[in-house]
């Protein structure tokens, strides 16, 4: 009797539930629909005033899409995204994908206005009954003001509002409806309904019905199945519940449903349904889209562009800014990435030195003129975690790690700032085998300097003597180097560096802290590897300095082009410095150390060796008139035996080790290592077919030096003369030689002492030795 009792109240209070959201819906929908019609009573006019004070501008941006990243060939190098989307028109969707569609979430779509009232009514109704808003009964459009909310939101970052836009309030819906009205007074069913089917989310990162196609049955949108666009099409209402990939049974469930949904509705016949149903769900058609640059086949020049468009002015003010564009702008990126060049330089460089070595090698390759970067390999080319596997996330090229000393190279950058001190390339030195330069001074960029505290210098190669400019360079002769450096002056050298591009990656150590370090010319600051190639780019483009880039087009979805940042290619060298460096380096490769790292080709091509303090690192930088390139090898200071303090520690560093993957032994040196063996092959092969363009020859006054008039110096003390001379320019060097007439230790002449003289020329003081001792008899 009571269990009766009860039964009658719930009838009783759902009829009067029933009648009474029936009357308070009606209302409201004849407010929505028809908000200034009249003859609906002062509810239906209350319920319009409330609607109108609403704010109704509604602007729907582009929809989020991935960006493309493209090699020089338009082939696909990776994908950005924050939602794996590619945008399709209607007319390139398979028609029954949009049926499936509507047939499942709002068959009458092209029947009624903004909203559904059928269904509206249904969805108050239920939810009044179980207390709460658990059905949508949302038209088309209401679904696609929704995910515009949501993906605004997503776009700002803001997750409040995220949340907001899912809310299940009345409040909620009331605005999602003003919206909509708005909506379909601006667009067609047709342009609306598109855009629901790119933005609607399909589960497993697959948004829109593009990406979904191609993730779920490696297909396009324009070639759906029936079977295929009904699992679609079931997919909206519960993406990752229903996922096929988690959840088959779930799926293929759904999609009969949907199925039975388009026969009732008549949109597909009995037969076709039948053998949709029959299909099953492929799971080695599933294709994952890769987000960003791990697992891609150049991670690291990936990561490269991804850093340069980060600093792209166009995509956006801020960094947010230009990191949704990126990831939601639909970019196609065209960059100037030749597989076929990389290629090549990754493999001279596997040849040598494996992924899992203590040692790191890299080769960089860069356009002169134009600062394209068209190679950047490393010895660890694969982009992970699992160390033990050789895979990194350190981009050495750029000297992500912290750099490395570049050793010799360094001389270039003294040579060319003593030339354009004016100082020529037969300027001469008697550069001994070990010299002592303790107390030295020098200039710096805050004024006169000295070297302070103990500091001798010696000759690693064998050579000694006095010498010219061509002699230094080609064998590499360090106690020549620093005292031109010296009489160069540190500022200028520095300041050179830093025209050619040259970039400390010691945090705290940028290259004005080495401004009082004479040491600079021996390579003993850390760079990138990379800006080494762009440094003797510059040389090779006849004083044209560029920035490294990598990008040459970006373009929005619309097929409009944003600019990409240029080169900034500038003039930092007068052109005939630039041509007596060309002619000073190309003797290296003839005449010098380089000779064995030449191109069997014979083409003109210039360069310079390094080899770092202990054998640490050795390097190799040199270039033709159509590309420069530097290759290194380094030890890996973190890894056995490399790592002071370690049980095996090698203090020779790389010279006699042998490499354990590939059973290379390195001889220690710029031109056998990182010469011969990575810069020699990969140039060789990249230039196979490319013209031999010659290097332009430098000025006399640059090679033999301007004549200039020798100050005079009657009547000067040798002191004081000696002064006079330095302060021109020219070098005063104490020679000795016997005399008869003149005691030990007293001055006799200058050698020059007048008439005109190559400008910066090394005078000679000449002091008695005293008397030629007599032969023995």
């Amino acid at each position: 009797m009571l269990r009766s009792a009860r039964r009658v109240v719930r009838v009783l209070t759902s009829a009067v539930l029933f009648v009474a959201v029936s009357a308070l819906a009606g209302l409201l929908v004849a407010a929505l629909v028809a908000p200034f019609a009249g003859g609906l009573g002062l509810g239906a006019r209350a319920a319009s005033d409330q609607l109108g004070n609403l704010p109704a501008d509604f602007e729907v941006p582009a929809q989020s899409e991935r960006s493309t990243i493209l090699d020089v060939n338009g082939d696909v190098l990776a994908y950005f995204y924050a939602e794996n989307r590619v945008y399709k028109p209607l007319q390139e969707i398979a028609p029954v994908m949009p049926r499936a569609l509507l047939a499942i979430e709002d068959h009458r779509y092209y029947e009624h206005g903004p909203l559904d009232p059928i269904g509206t009514l249904r969805a108050f109704l239920t939810n009044q009954v179980s207390g709460g808003v658990t059905q949508g009964g949302s038209s088309i459009t209401q679904q696609y003001v929704k995910m515009v909310l949501i993906d605004e939101a997503k776009r700002r970052g803001d997750e409040a509002a995220v949340r907001a836009a899912q809310e299940s309030t009345y409040e909620r819906k009331i605005q999602e409806l003003r919206y909509a009205i708005a909506l379909e007074q601006e667009w067609s069913k047709d342009e609306i309904l598109e855009r629901y089917l790119n933005i609607a989310y399909f589960g497993d990162g697959a948004y829109g019905v593009e990406a979904a196609a191609k993730h779920y049955f490696n297909t396009t949108a324009a070639k759906l199945t029936l079977a295929q666009a009904a699992m679609l099409a079931g997919l909206v209402q519960n993406p990752t519940q229903i996922n096929p990939v988690v959840n088959e049974g779930a799926a293929l469930e759904r999609r009969d449903v949907v199925l039975n949904r388009m026969a009732e509705l008549g949109m597909v016949g009995p037969a076709d349904v039948a053998a949709a149903k029959k299909t099953g769900f492929d799971e080695d058609l599933v294709r994952g889209t890769r987000n960003g640059c791990v697992g891609t086949d150049y991670p690291f020049l990936c990561d490269y562009v991804y850093d340069a468009l980060m600093q792209t002015p166009s995509l956006g003010a801020t960094a947010d800014d230009r990191e949704n564009a990126i990831k939601r702008g639909g970019l196609t990126v065209r960059t100037a990435i030749d597989p076929e060049t990389q290629d090549i330089a990754q493999q001279a460089v596997s040849d040598v030195v494996g992924p899992t070595d203590p040692v790191i090698a890299t080769m960089n390759m860069i356009q002169p003129g134009t600062g394209l970067i068209v190679a950047m390999a490393q010895s660890r080319p694969v982009m992970g975690d699992d160390a033990e596997a050789g895979e990194t996330y350190w981009n050495y090229a750029i000297g992500e790690q912290g750099g490395f000393q570049a050793g010799s190279t360094f001389k270039a950058i003294t040579s060319a700032a003593a030339l354009e001190k004016g100082i020529p390339l037969s300027k001469r030195y008697d550069a001994r085998g070990t010299m002592d330069f303790s107390g030295e001074t020098f200039d710096t960029c805050d004024g006169r300097s000295r070297v302070y505290g103990d500091w001798e210098v010696s000759n690693s190669t064998g050579t000694n003597g006095e010498m010219d400019m061509y002699r230094a360079a080609q064998r590499s002769v360090n106690t020549y180097y620093v005292q031109l450096e010296l009489d160069t002056g540190m500022c200028r050298v520095i300041e050179m560096a830093e025209k050619l591009g040259i970039v400390s990656t010691t945090a705290d150590r940028p290259l004005s802290y080495y401004q009082d370090k004479p040491s600079f010319t021996l390579g003993t600051v850390e760079i990138s590897p990379l800006s080494l190639a762009e440094a003797y780019a510059t040389f090779a483009s006849g004083g044209i300095h560029c920035d490294p880039i990598v990008l040459e087009s970006i373009t929005r979805p619309d097929g409009s082009a944003l600019a990409v940042p240029s080169g900034n290619c500038r003039r930092v060298l007068e052109e005939d410095v630039a041509n007596a460096m060309n002619d000073l380096l190309a003797s290296v490769m003839t005449d010098g150390t380089g000779q064995r790292v030449a191109t069997d080709d014979g083409r003109p091509q210039a360069g310079k060796t390094g080899t770092t303090s202990g054998n640490q690192a050795v390097s190799f930088a040199g270039y033709t008139p159509e590309i420069s390139g530097a290759a290194m090898i380094s030890v890996d200071v973190t890894r056995e035996p490399f790592r002071r303090g370690g049980d095996d520690f090698r203090s020779s560093g790389v010279k006699g080790y042998r490499v354990p993957s590939t059973g290379f032994v390195l001889e220690g040196s710029g031109s056998g290592d990182a010469g011969q063996e990575i810069w020699k092959p990969a140039m060789e092969e990249y230039l196979e077919g490319k013209p031999e363009t010659r290097f332009e020859a430098p000025p006399r006054e640059l090679t033999d030096g301007r004549l200039v008039d020798l100050p005079a110096l009657f009547g000067l003390s040798p002191e004081a003369a000696t002064k006079r001379l330095e302060e021109a320019g020219f070098t005063v060097r104490r020679t000795t030689e016997p005399s008869r007439t003149v005691p030990a230790g007293q001055f006799i002449r200058f050698t020059p002492d007048r008439g005109r003289v190559p400008e910066f020329s090394t005078i000679r003081a000449v002091y008695s030795s005293g008397p030629e001792p007599s032969p023995p008899r």
